[in-house]
This record gives C-alpha cells, structure tokens and sequence, in this order.
C-alpha cells in the first residue's frame, strides 16, 4: 500500500516539472486551468463560495433596499396582489365553512343513532350490526376446514351454555358502558387531563357534539358535553365555544393560511354541595411569632381535573398574553380542534383503538423511511451494507468501499 502511493506522488511530479514554463514565460492556459481545477475540487472553497451565493439573495443582506427604484415599486405592487389573493383565499374558506354547516346537519342523524346505541335507548337490528373484520375472516376459514370435526364438540358446547343460561342469566349491559371514558384514555392528549376523580362523572358522558356557527355570523364552533343525571352537577350540557379568525389579520396579511382559534369560552359548572372536584382544600398550621401559639387555616386552591377545560384563560383585548397563558391557549385550541376534527366524526374507532393504530403505523412508517435513507448507499437509496462499518479492518481509502462520510450518518 505504501509502495503505491509513493508512485502516485512521483508521477505527479514528473507532469508538473514538465510543464513549467521558462522564466520568461506567460503561464499557459492548461497551468491556469489546472489550479482553477484544483481550487474548485476543495470543499472549504466551495462551500464559502456557496455561502456568499446565498447571501446575495434576502433582505438580510441588503438585496431588496439595494434594488432599482422601479424594480422596488414592481415589488410592492406583486405585494398588493398577494394581499388581494388571502382576501380571496378567505372568501373561499367561507365557502368551505357553508358546506361544513350543510353537511353538519346531514351528518346529526347519524350521531343521534350512535348516541342512542351509546346509551342504550335503541338496540340494533341483525342488520344494523353485520360487520366482519379480517380477524373475523381468518376464524371463518379455519372453522370452515374443521367443521366436520367440531360438530361434536359444538354439540357439546351448546349444551353447556344452554346449562349456564339456565343456571344465571346473560349478561347484557346497558348500551356501550364507559364508551366516551374509553376514548378519552385512549387519545394520551385527553388522558392526560383525566384524573382518578374525574371517571365517575366521565362515565355519565353520553355524547360530545359539535355545533358551527351560522352563515354569516363570526366564524367558530361549541362543543357540547352532554351528561346523564350524576351526583357532581346539575348541568344536562357543558359547552366550549371556539372564536375563529377567517380573514387576514390586516397588520401582517401575509400570514394567512386559512381560519385560525383566536379564542375560546367555558361555560359555569353548577356544581352540587361538596362536589366540586375542580378546586380542594387544604390546611395550613400558622405558628405566631410572638406568642408561640398555632393555628389551622384552610385554603382552597385549583384541583387537577378535566373539567378544568370548561375555564379556561381568557385572551386580554390587547391581545398580550404571558407565556404561561400562551401555552395553555395553544393547548386549549389543539384540543378543540381535535374534538372536532377527529374525536366527534371517528368517536367508533377511537373506542376500539383503531384510529390511534392507523396513526402509529404512519407514524413508524415515516420514521423506517429516514432510517432507510440514512442507510443508503446511493441515490437509488438502495440499502448500504453495515458489516464494513463494524469492521475493525475496515479502510475508507481502499478502492470499492465506503467512504468516511457514510459512517457520520
């Protein structure tokens, strides 16, 4: 290995002696082309180069004030036309809202039967519950095969369920019990916020429904809770309203992109004597300092609960927010917002898991994505072999393996 690239070396300098030039020579273009060559293929001068390239280009740099007057007042005029295209863009999601409201209503009978077999009120027909999973499928085959085998033993089983039927009746709850409860379990965004105490009351949710407002009034939504007789609170309907912004804010147009939750607005829980799980009491001793004597004081200080989502903060008119109220908005409006757009229309397959399944597994599949392409060897992003990189022996510098650069990554 060394013995080759000592040659490698010497040849080099046999070409470049026998291309000087004499002293009073002008150098040739093939010398001038060679050291451009070799400058170019340094990747410190490239990427300096690159970086003043992208410097040339942006208001940091000085660009935009350093234009032609009348290249500048092209400029603002294409900014006067962007501005007319978010009015526009927001008279398209008005549209949008319309045939949210239109199809809102089509789809209420649909949420009133699934409430009704939530709470039990209608029992499904024959009909109504044929549904076969795949899992379904699969048993179906394999019972199909062991069919003649099984008779006696189904025979036998009938028998004994029969004997059970008779010794104590079949279980048969009321509707779908804990259905919403379930749900808000199985989102980690809603289980976070339920506590221990919150699930009694939780149990008697019986539906959530959404509410658009009008056509032609502000744009927003109200989220209803609606609740069975319990012992925490009086209320039959908790509501949540959301205020939605659907225009272009007027001093930064350009930051449209579509109807936005400005706001949001609980409603008062009337809650029954010694029932308030939003609020608890403590008890604080006090010591005096002068006579030494002590004192139990209580104080009543906010409890962790869900239904501390029904008071939220409330945006200031100036709109200037702490940061802590921020992060508490924002969580708030990702959290209506999913109601609305997942929870409400999917509330089924939320239940069974299914819907947080297809998320995970869109989730790992973006993920096997990156690590297939970090491990590609080539543009085709084939995948490159890893047993060089845990090699002891393994050289960069040795002809048809890896370079260096592709263990960093």
């Amino acid at each position: 290995m060394g013995d080759k690239n000592e040659d490698s070396v010497e040849e080099v300098e046999v070409e470049e002696s026998g291309g000087k030039q004499g002293s009073g020579d002008a150098p040739g273009k093939s010398a001038v082309g060679d050291i451009s060559s070799q400058v170019m293929q340094n990747p410190q001068v490239l990427a300096a180069l690159q970086e003043r390239l992208d410097g040339l280009v942006g208001k940091s740099t000085g660009y935009i004030e350093n234009l032609p007057k009348v290249v500048k007042r092209r400029v603002k005029a294409l900014k006067n036309l962007q501005v007319k295209y978010a009015k526009t863009e927001a008279k398209f999601y008005e549209e949008v809202h319309e045939l949210e409201c239109k199809y809102a209503a089509l789809y209420q009978s649909l949420y009133e039967k699934r409430k009704d077999v939530v709470i039990g009120a209608i029992e499904p027909t024959d009909s109504d519950c044929e549904w076969q999973s795949s899992d379904e499928e699969e048993d179906d085959e394999e019972n199909e095969l062991l069919a003649v085998s099984n008779d006696e033993m189904k025979k036998k089983a009938s028998l004994e369920e029969k004997e059970k039927v008779d010794e104590k009746e079949e279980e048969n709850p009321n509707g779908i019990p804990e259905f919403w409860l379930t749900i808000f379990k199985n989102v980690d965004m809603l289980s976070e916020m339920v506590q221990e105490h919150d699930e009694p009351i939780l149990k008697c949710l019986e539906n959530i429904h959404v509410k658009f407002s009008e056509p032609g009034q502000p744009m927003g939504f109200t989220l209803e809770f609606h609740f069975a007789a319990n012992d925490y609170f009086t209320n039959k309907v908790l509501t949540k309203y959301y205020s939605m912004r659907s225009e272009p804010d007027e001093s930064d147009p350009f930051s449209f992109e579509g109807p936005e939750i400005v706001s949001c607005t609980g409603c008062t829980i009337d809650w029954k004597k010694g029932k308030n799980i939003t609020v608890k009491v403590i008890k604080k001793k006090q010591k005096h300092k002068g006579r030494g004597t002590t004192r139990t004081v209580t104080k009543t200080v906010q409890n962790d609960s869900f239904f501390n989502f029904f008071n939220p903060p409330q945006v200031p008119e100036d709109g200037e927010m702490d940061e802590e109220t921020e992060v508490v908005l924002a969580a708030d409006f990702e959290i209506g917002h999913f109601f609305r757009e997942r929870v409400i229309p999917k509330a089924v397959l939320y239940f069974t898991g299914e819907a947080i399944e297809d998320d995970d597994e869109y989730e790992e599949e973006g993920e096997e994505e990156v690590i297939l392409n970090r491990k590609s060897g080539d543009a085709d992003g084939e995948e490159g072999d890893d047993d060089d990189d845990n090699d002891p022996e393994y050289d960069p510098s040795k002809d048809g393996q890896k370079p260096s650069e592709c263990k960093q990554q």
